[in-house]
């Protein structure tokens, strides 16, 4: 049988939009505006081998990792493991890669009686349980990081499982909220079942294993085009975090090499910072999965992700390193390295790729967290904001302003007046941070200034990044500014850091947070001239 293009086509569209499906179930039934505000998830249609069929948008730096969590479980337990109507939970950072806030859901899907896919989603629980509420700046093990689970069910036979449930409930601080997300992503992993069903049912197994096999193979000719087309070589670069929150005066190196030989690609890994104390380590699949996106942004964005999009690709990342560390190393903040490696595999490939690339950007999600004690709801709290910044320049075109960094794609910046709504909190201030992008034939994008006044004692949590490597630019561009944060600017007690963990401020404290700009692209002098206003 030689299946027709079209028929391919139209389930390759219905995959896809049963992906986004599943992610929009996601979000509108969602309890924390962590997801519903800021989409921080993503979601998946795999095949019973664990490939990949369909992928919502969402965040990027979990291309081609969700399948990791249902083939363990597999390896783990059997393939004998799967029943129908069972719905399971895993976030075990070793396994995962992630920190033990994104936890996986995922369902196994049975057509007449047959193994025939997962549904999968990965999204972000506001607490675990960890030591410090919503999350540990300063964590030193895996323990501190909070409630770390197996595989483990979470539903059976369709019937929830009231010991897991009660197993959370205590483990976490705001156990009515973290439980609506986690049936939210029950509901996710139905719509997919559901979608995947009415496609099995309406072409029947073997149309769809065949337009499968087609779809695998179209994209892996693809991507290996692509790659012809790329000069071979090996190629590198280096970068650093700028600490690990526990030795401060310690950066932490992140080297990648990269290999073009004809229609393959290896990404090197290995030349990386050991497994810190501090809570900058990931598991390796997260590693994997962000060499996946540099690889991904480059060689060919425009192509739909699925089974086999990374057939040409080889990953290595070295055991015991940051970037694939050993139990019990703490994972909280474990995508600073991989915002890094991102911007670096661009950076390696620039003078191969000089029409593709594009200068580094802001890098982190410069993450700014609150908690405490609301006076107004009388009720515990805890936030949780990534902030935006400028991106690098690129031939042809300044780089974005006011733009979330590469490893959150489609995630958003928490509005304000959700911000006020729901915190006792005010946003005095949030507009661009002006010149800070790097000067270049074409420039760099410019961060932003976000300014907090705290309406009661709290506790203030910061992980901001990229001021010992800040955003680089490229064939002679100036890097972006540094980022800034500064507690009580022009006050007596005036403070300035980038990190800090549970740190008490009062009432009227005010915190000023300026984000980084993109690197520029070429040299300045050749930059156009811009009309005057009189002109």
């Amino acid at each position: 049988m030689t299946i027709s293009p079209v028929t391919v086509e139209i389930i390759r569209s219905a995959l896809v939009q049963a992906a986004e499906d599943m992610n929009r179930t996601l979000i509108r039934s969602a309890y924390t505006p962590t997801i519903y505000e800021g989409k921080d998830c993503a979601v998946a249609l795999l095949d019973a081998d664990h490939r990949i069929l369909g992928q919502s948008s969402g965040l990027p730096i979990f291309l081609g990792n969700l399948e990791e969590c249902t083939r363990y479980t597999e390896q783990l337990l059997g393939r004998e493991v799967w029943e129908e109507g069972d719905v399971w939970v895993l976030n075990d950072s070793y396994i995962g890669g992630t920190h033990l806030n994104d936890c996986t859901v995922f369902a196994p899907i049975f057509v007449e009686g047959a193994l025939v896919g997962f549904a999968t989603s990965r999204a972000h629980w506001i607490d675990m349980g960890s030591k410090d509420p919503g999350g540990s700046m300063d964590s030193t093990n895996i323990y501190q990081d909070g409630l770390r689970m197996p595989p483990i069910r979470l539903v059976q036979g369709g019937r929830e499982v009231p010991d897991m449930l009660r197993l959370i409930e205590l483990n976490v601080r705001f156990p009515y909220e973290t439980v609506g997300d986690m049936r939210a992503q029950i509901a996710c992993a139905r719509m997919g079942a559901k979608r995947l069903a009415e496609l099995f049912r309406r072409y029947g197994p073997a149309t769809i294993a065949e337009a499968r096999d087609a779809l695998f193979a179209q994209t892996a000719r693809l991507e290996r085009e692509r790659l012809r087309a790329v000069p071979d070589g090996e190629y590198t670069a280096v970068g650093f975090l700028d600490n690990d929150a526990i030795a401060l005066d310690e950066p932490l190196k992140v080297g990648v090499r990269v290999v073009v030989d004809g229609e393959r690609m290896l990404i090197d890994l290995t030349d990386t910072a050991d497994q810190a104390r501090g809570p900058v380590n990931c598991g390796k699949a997260q590693a994997i999965s962000a060499a996946r996106v540099g690889y991904k942004l480059l060689i060919s964005p425009d192509i739909h992700l699925n089974g086999g999009s990374f057939e040409p690709l080889e990953v290595d990342v070295r055991d015991g390193s940051m970037l694939a560390a050993d139990e019990p190393a703490a994972c909280q903040y474990y995508y600073s390295s991989l915002g890094m490696l991102i911007d670096l595999v661009v950076k390696a490939l620039a003078p191969a790729m000089p029409e593709q690339v594009a200068a580094a950007s802001y890098g982190d999600s410069m993450i700014v967290q609150f908690t405490g004690f609301d006076p107004r709801l009388q009720a515990d709290f805890v936030t949780l904001e990534a902030t935006v910044g400028g991106w690098g320049a690129w031939e042809g075109g300044d780089g974005e302003t006011a733009l979330i960094n590469n490893v959150n794609g489609s995630l958003r910046d928490m509005p304000i007046e959700v911000l006020e709504t729901l915190y006792p909190l005010r946003v005095n201030e949030y507009r661009i941070r002006p010149d800070s992008g790097g000067a270049g034939r074409w420039n760099g994008g410019d961060g932003v200034i976000r300014e907090y006044e705290v309406l009661a004692d709290v506790d203030l949590s910061l992980w901001w990044e990229r001021s010992v490597t800040p955003a680089w630019g490229v064939f002679g561009g100036e890097a972006g500014k540094a980022p800034r944060v500064t507690l009580n600017p022009g006050r007596d007690d005036e403070e300035m850091f980038l990190k800090a963990n549970a740190r008490p401020i009062r009432t009227g404290d005010v915190l000023r947070c300026e984000s980084g700009g993109g690197g520029g692209y070429g040299d300045p002098a050749e930059r156009a001239k811009e009309p005057s206003a009189a002109e």
